[in-house]
């Protein structure tokens, strides 16, 4: 590739900054950034060609997310350039900088405003970027033409966000990025919230954006979006550039020995349990004639202890919703969930009953729903359990590290110290953290709703070797995933969910890629065309 090179500046600023070409390669040469004595990029390094879908992949904690907020204008690197269309810059001085120069990203976090309507958040911020505001008719039409490309369909552009699924909020998000006309188009970890529908319709849209010359930097910890979408693969490790791979120069172990030095799989683990005590058959809790509406389907499930039950399904089908039932926070329009414990069958009516008998819920939403983000990573840890850390009436600091202590090693937690705030966390460990503060509450069912969301490759190795091994000495556990993989390779069997019914229920052996997404669309083994 023929580089463009310039002059080095200071951090670019105004609208023609780095835009003399209209969709000139990238290049990040030498980036260095610390906060403190921590050293978040060392020596970050690559080119991203015009048109090109480049891949970055990395552990978290490897500086991936240092590295788009600099490329976004968020931080100034200390070390090290940015060029684009042909000017050199130190970096860009704030988020409005980067946007001008034609780079635009959609972060893993879905940033919608919940106050203001689905139209409003498609445009929200841009219209700051030139001179004269876009004409309302133009705003509904380009935000029409985009999400119904996006979703295959059209929200109420005069509706509240709040009240869409997570996939269509992060869907808006996207939207607002693509009516941006980007040059460099950032999404960091965007397809994490998408069900598969809207996650194959982005990776259209991406494959058309690159034909037109429009570059993508891509991050996702999923292989198989790497291996459908990416040009190139770059790898960071400890904050350096460690790795590049051309399309079809790699397999999926290549990329995680760059990332760790070691090649693991949920397909691994699994083998490795059922090679092992293998798996309890007592009930352990059911649903009975169970409807998630009064339009929907009885469901009646069973789940056994020491199985490991896969939820799968399009985003809104119903899956959560069953998830949320049996874990006591929305009971369905009418029948049952029945826990059976030592003392009997139990009837879960409510988050509290199912607390106090033995289920653990994991919520999809970890910095919304699990996290108290101004608290340390003891108290994180700590809050269902503290009765166990008093001494003479008050808690002590000490007994919540001893047992915080045992879960770190087992769970393979990566902190520097206890009063550490959470939000310092990568997101893998802060997902063990909140696994670790309800296994430490002994539960006996263990509910996890798209636990592996936005995680990096070896945290997702260690919550699969977690898994098992809880199932493996008896636990019962339920997780809704959005990975495909995760389905074939960890589940026992897997509960297909459409239109909020249980539309097929497929074992290891019978499940194949082809079975599950063919049940995602209302097909079964058999159908005729």
């Amino acid at each position: 590739m023929v580089m463009a090179t310039g002059t080095q500046s200071a951090p670019a600023e105004g609208p023609d900054a780095g835009a003399q070409s209209p969709h000139g390669a990238i290049r990040i040469t030498d980036l260095a950034k610390r906060f403190g004595p921590v050293k978040a990029i060392r020596h970050a390094e690559f080119d991203i060609h015009a048109g090109e879908v480049h891949v970055l992949m990395g552990e978290n904690g490897s500086g991936k997310s240092t590295l788009v907020k600099i490329l976004s204008g968020v931080q100034i690197p200390d070390r090290g350039t940015v060029t684009i269309g042909g000017v050199t810059t130190k970096g860009f001085s704030s988020p409005r900088a980067a946007r001008a120069a034609g780079i635009i990203t959609v972060f893993q976090e879905v940033l919608t405003a919940d106050g203001r309507t689905v139209l409003e958040n498609v445009w929200v911020g841009i219209d700051g970027l030139v001179r004269n505001r876009i004409p309302a008719k133009i705003k509904r039409e380009r935000a029409t033409a985009v999400l119904d490309e996006l979703l295959g369909y059209v929200p109420d552009l005069n509706g509240p966000v709040a009240e869409l699924s997570l996939s269509e909020r992060q869907a808006c998000v996207i939207a607002r990025a693509l009516v941006a006309s980007p040059k460099l188009l950032i999404l960091d970890e965007a397809t994490s919230a998408l069900d598969v529908a809207t996650r194959d319709r982005l990776l259209a849209i991406i494959t058309r954006l690159s034909a037109e010359g429009v570059s993508t930097l891509f991050i996702s910890h999923r292989m198989d979006e790497v291996e459908l979408i990416g040009n190139r693969v770059t790898v960071l490790r400890a904050g350096e550039t460690v790795a590049s791979f051309e399309q079809g120069k790699w397999q999926a172990q290549d990329l995680v020995r760059a990332m760790s030095g070691a090649a693991h799989s949920a397909e691994e683990a699994r083998e490795n349990r059922v090679k092992g005590k293998g798996v309890a058959a007592e009930p352990s809790i059911e649903t009975k004639q169970l409807r998630l509406s009064r339009a929907s389907s009885r469901i009646d499930v069973t789940i056994r202890r020491g199985e490991v039950v896969g939820l799968a399904g399009l985003e809104g089908h119903g899956q959560e919703q069953f998830l949320l039932a049996l874990a006591g926070i929305r009971p369905g329009s009418s029948g049952e969930v029945v826990r059976f414990a030592e003392s009997g069958a139990i009837a879960i009516e409510s988050n509290r009953v199912a607390a106090r008998n033995g289920i653990a819920y994991l919520p999809r939403d970890r910095r919304g729903d699990a996290i108290f983000g101004w608290m340390p990573i003891r108290d994180n840890f700590a809050m269902p359990t503290l009765a166990e850390d008093k001494k003479f009436g008050l808690v002590t600091a000490k007994r919540i590290d001893a047992r915080l202590n045992h879960w770190r090693e087992a769970l393979s937690i990566k902190f520097g110290h206890s009063s550490d705030a959470i939000t310092t966390l990568s997101g893998g460990n802060q997902q063990k953290v909140i696994l670790a503060r309800w296994l430490a509450a002994g539960p006996s069912v263990l509910l996890l709703n798209d636990p592996t969301r936005g995680i990096d490759i070896n945290a997702k190795r260690d919550l699969y070797r977690v898994i098992s091994k809880l199932a493996d000495e008896g636990m019962s556990i339920v997780m809704l995933s959005s990975e495909i993989d995760e389905h074939l390779d960890l589940m026992d069997r897997v509960i297909v969910f459409r239109e909020h019914t249980v539309f097929d229920e497929l074992t290891h052996d019978e499940l194949t890629r082809e079975r599950l997404v063919a049940a995602y669309f209302g097909k079964k083994e058999g159908d005729s065309e």
